[in-house]
């Protein structure tokens, strides 16, 4: 494990202990303390992180590199840092699931930090941390990441060891917990669910006083109780008949669902959530019966544009700045994100994109069926790009040496 102790290297994380740092989240003005582990449990925050996660971790991650002159783009193969950040960052988890990582770290808790572990000058892996494992000093230009392991024991590294991908931030060096930012939209989500759930436990109109005449003993109100919550509480019994004996009246004391608009504050709280994090709210599955399917489409194309492509730049500058050395960047080594990747689940739309950019004389037909993972076609003319003669006129035809036209 090259630097890492044996503590840090026997660390093992469950799903939610990835964001123990902030268990005991602060309350909020609906009564109800968020943090990271139970703002998960709202389907709202869950989707939010899967749309930008998954959209991160599937297109591919290339590192390239740009000719001296300019002209050529190739994939970098031959450094090692291709195959680690397309495949394989470390030995357990694969190029998908570390960015997916990267990406709910930063979207819950406004960080990510990964122990760039090297041997020599060559990196070898990429060691996540969770984000409440780690501490960061900053002192005067310097980053200090302080790591605390399970068993109590901590060790400081040096900025150049660590990977710390930020979100947005308001000193530079250290990002917002968006959680902490959004727990009152959160709590407020919580609230609501959680009155609903009981709204329809207790039965429809529940809160209210039960009125007899006369006393009731100790038996006949443990009784009562009991009979009335075996028979006409909970969702199953809702809109029964309730019949009491000795001229007993009921009196509502609480607002009904429809009363206290709980559905239309649920739905609010989708947009409310989904504003903190960028996300268009159709992509976590909520639409107002006004979108069609032509501004469904724009709004689609503007999750790519104002959500994703954001993240693609930012993760991109800090492998750039992070992974590489002055040295490599200089030689024209940098990371790209395909973003024609979000297409591979339409066939239409990647067919037709890939046909006009060979007919658009883009890239060679050859190219395309490579895009396509197909086998090179053998005529030499697919390795050619075919210039639209609109755009440069009919070319004079080439003639064997010796014959005329």
């Amino acid at each position: 494990m090259g630097l890492l102790s044996d503590a840090f290297a026997a660390k093992s994380y469950s799903t939610y202990e990835l964001f123990k740092e902030i268990y005991g989240g602060k309350p909020t003005k609906s009564g109800v303390a968020v943090n990271a582990k139970n703002a998960i449990d709202v389907s709202t925050v869950f989707a939010c992180c899967r749309v930008i996660g998954e959209g991160v971790a599937q297109v591919p991650l290339q590192l390239m590199r740009e000719s001296k002159d300019g002209k050529t783009r190739t994939k970098a193969k031959e450094h090692s840092l291709y195959d680690k950040l397309a495949f394989k960052p470390n030995r357990w988890m694969t190029s998908f699931e570390w960015r997916e990582l990267v990406c709910w770290h930063v979207v819950l808790c406004g960080n990510h930090y990964s122990f760039i572990n090297r041997l020599g000058n060559k990196i070898v892996e990429l060691y996540p941390f969770t984000p409440g494992s780690v501490e960061v000093t900053f002192d005067r230009g310097v980053l200090t990441y302080k790591v605390t392991a399970e068993d109590g024991t901590s060790r400081p590294f040096p900025a150049e060891l660590i990977l710390h991908v930020r979100g947005p931030s308001m000193n530079g060096w250290y990002g917002l917990e968006a959680v902490k930012n959004a727990r009152e939209a959160i709590g407020l989500a919580m609230a609501t669910e959680s009155a609903a759930a009981s709204l329809h436990q207790n039965g429809v109109n529940p809160s209210g006083v039960y009125s007899v005449e006369g006393t009731l003993s100790p038996d006949g109100y443990k009784n009562l109780s009991e009979w009335i919550a075996k028979h006409y509480a909970g969702a199953e019994n809702a809109g029964k008949a309730l019949i009491l004996d000795r001229a007993a009246k009921w009196s509502q004391t609480q607002m009904s669902g429809i009363d206290a608009q709980s559905v239309e504050q649920r739905r609010f709280q989708i947009e409310e959530i989904c504003r903190f994090a960028r996300v268009m709210p159709i992509m976590v599955g909520y639409s107002d019966k006004a979108a069609t399917y032509a501004s469904a489409v724009q709004l689609f194309l503007a999750h790519v544009v104002h959500t994703l492509a954001p993240w693609y730049q930012r993760l991109e500058q800090c492998l750039d700045a992070n992974l590489l050395t002055d040295k490599e960047r200089a030689a024209g080594y940098y990371f790209n994100f395909v973003e024609e990747g979000l297409l591979r689940g339409s066939v239409a739309e990647t067919h037709a994109m890939i046909l006009a950019d060979v007919n658009g004389g883009l890239i060679t037909p050859n190219h395309g069926r490579a895009l396509l993972d197909m086998n090179p076609d053998p005529d030499p003319a697919s390795d050619k790009l075919r210039i639209p003669t609109n755009i440069v006129g009919n070319q004079p035809q080439t003639t064997s040496p010796g014959t005329t036209k």
